[in-house]
């Protein structure tokens, strides 16, 4: 194999910094470098590759059909060369942690307990936590850039192994001072004419919820607004002005208080599977055998 003329990293990184930035300037302040140097590393790209990869259209570069493909593949190493870092810091801090990626439901309402119980019986090992979409989460899974996820939706990719963790279900919430929050049961053709607030359209709950009203029939409801947290909603529903559809998981505790109500609606219910996610390269990770081992003994019960 030829290795002399494979592409620099810094050249790609220019690239891809020109693109996502918008221009050679925007490059070299993220960069740390000069004007020239970004030009340079470019113009060391097209000599490799041998083909001119971005024109000028006035004041802005754009890319040729090389250009794109190069763009593409510069992304998908520097993604990798990524990666590959967090794995050699994570050999360099040892075998006592674990990189932990959840939903953003599951983080607001299931993973404080969860960590601080595995903290109690498991003091010896270290967790890092991050929130996320789950497909964003199933990416970074696959890549090598976390350890262990929990989702709400089941990945599908030959690198991830996928384990059941809880049976739940979304389930219509409203508040008691709600018209129709003292109703215990709806029919379907009633919610078309209610206001709902509802989760943004990229989250496991809402990918969920609009798969499961599509197959009863319904495919818009009358969302005044979209909200980027399970938690915010929540407190928005005991205002009384809304409906929403929500995991049981996430309302527990205001089911508990009577905060909100769960409103059956006629024909329809929602089942829902939380899952335990893993790279299977990370298989035998002593901190993620632990972790799902108290996952399995202590199941929370919405």
């Amino acid at each position: 194999m030829e290795y002399k003329n494979l592409p620099d990293l810094k050249g790609l990184a220019a690239l891809r910094a020109v693109v996502e930035l918008g221009g050679v300037n925007q490059a070299a302040l993220a960069l740390h470098i000069g004007q020239p140097a970004v030009t340079k590393r470019l113009r060391a790209l097209d000599n490799c590759y041998r083909l001119t990869l971005m024109n000028r259209d006035g004041r802005k570069l754009e890319l040729t059909a090389a250009g794109q493909r190069v763009y593409s593949y510069a992304r998908f190493v520097l993604d990798r060369q990524s990666a590959l870092m967090e794995d050699l810091y994570t050999l360099i801090q040892g075998e006592n942690q674990l990189r932990l990626e959840v939903t953003f439901a599951i983080g607001e309402h299931l993973l404080s307990d969860i960590l601080l119980r595995f903290n109690d019986n498991h003091p010896q090992y270290r967790i890092e936590s991050r929130m996320g979409y789950s497909r964003h989460i199933q990416t970074r899974l696959a890549m090598g850039l976390s350890d262990l996820a929990l989702l709400e939706q089941a990945p599908d990719h030959p690198d991830i192994l996928v384990q059941k963790w809880l049976d739940d279900e979304l389930i219509l919430i409203g508040a008691a001072n709600h018209p129709i929050g003292n109703r215990q049961q709806i029919e379907l053709n009633e919610l078309s004419g209610q206001k709902y607030v509802l989760r943004e359209s990229q989250s496991s709950m809402r990918l969920i919820l609009d798969r499961e009203l599509g197959d009863v029939g319904i495919h818009h409801l009358p969302t005044s607004l979209e909200v980027g947290s399970t938690e915010t909603i929540i407190d928005m529903l005991t205002r009384g002005r809304f409906l929403s559809f929500l995991p049981r998981f996430a309302v527990a505790n205001a089911l508990r208080k009577n905060t909100l109500q769960h409103i059956k609606v006629q024909g329809l219910r929602m089942k829902t599977t939380l899952w335990i996610a893993r790279n299977r390269t990370n298989i035998n990770n002593p901190v993620a055998e632990a972790f799902i081992q108290q996952l399995r003994v202590n199941l929370i019960k919405p």
